[in-house]
């Protein structure tokens, strides 16, 4: 993980505008959010992925900073005071708390370009116009209104409300699942067809450790503390958000999230030693302290 979370911040510093770039303002929020610490789980699992199936490392940059980009982009704005409110985010002052409310903003708006620019110009992606195309659609659905924008949606519309397992399980397969879906999805779309067994099975993988990501991170809202989570712990008790932990309680959550990782390993058991880093990622998502 460490090693691919090493070529994540090489290949993000060189994609992102150089921080004294006209206008700098901006270029230097930009960075503020994407280059200040975080676990990089998303595009861990692109260059995973890829290197399950044989794919080469420099075809999978422009995919894994792309999913990277849309993820802090979706973080700036969700700590606006108009969605979440937060102050603090990998330990630090939120974006719009560093740079300003309106410079945040446009700091997310300008990832979220940046991230399909990528995958539309970056000469190592060595693949066809159709799959080139077919990557930046993964990417746009999983971003959009069927994917991380509608489960945002659906958060702040269920804040006071108790919603049944199901409810909830909807919102978070689209609010965190969708974009780690797509994240697989693109690691393994050079080296493996939609229609192959193989892809459903990475597919079912993805879906099982995006739903195990929001049950420990519910969890850890409720055990961490402040200082390890890097963001207010408690948080989303204090604002009456529904979560697991208040809808199932703290062991049966920590169950289910164990659950789903056995299941995701599971489903690569077709796979050889090379996918083992895709084991271990599974296993650590249900086991991080933050």
């Amino acid at each position: 993980m460490e090693h691919y979370r090493a070529c994540a911040d090489a290949a993000l510093d060189r994609c992102l505008p150089p921080a004294t770039a006209l206008p700098v303002q901006l270029h230097q929020a930009m960075r503020y959010a994407v280059l200040s610490g975080g676990k990089r789980i998303r595009p861990v699992l692109v260059y995973a992925t890829g290197a399950a199936l044989g794919t080469p490392p420099a075809q999978l940059d422009a995919p894994a900073c792309a999913v990277e980009l849309i993820h802090a982009y979706s973080l700036v704005h969700d700590d606006l005071p108009a969605m979440d409110n937060d102050d603090l985010r990998r330990g630090q002052p939120t974006c719009h708390k560093a740079c300003g409310e309106a410079t945040a903003i446009l700091a997310g708006d300008a990832l979220q370009a940046l991230a399909f620019q990528l995958l539309t110009q970056d000469a190592a992606l060595d693949v066809t116009p159709v799959l080139r195309l077919r990557m930046i659609e993964i990417l746009a659905e999983a971003s959009g209104s069927r994917g991380m924008a509608g489960g945002q949606a659906l958060d702040l519309a269920a804040v006071g409300s108790q919603l049944t397992l199901a409810e909830l399980e909807y919102m978070h397969i689209h609010k965190t699942g969708a974009l780690i879906r797509a994240a697989v999805r693109l690691g393994a779309l050079g080296a493996v067809q939609e229609s192959d067994p193989l892809f459903a099975q990475l597919d079912r993988y993805a879906k099982c450790i995006g739903l195990a990501f929001q049950i420990h991170d519910d969890v850890l809202d409720e055990e961490g503390s402040t200082a390890t989570l890097g963001k207010v712990q408690g948080a989303d008790r204090r604002r009456h958000k529904p979560t697991y932990p208040a809808l199932l309680g703290l062991s049966q959550s920590r169950q289910m999230a164990r659950d789903l990782c056995d299941e995701a390993v599971t489903s690569l058991n077709s796979l050889d030693s090379r996918a083992e880093p895709l084991r271990n990622l599974a296993r650590y998502i249900v086991e991080r302290s933050n």
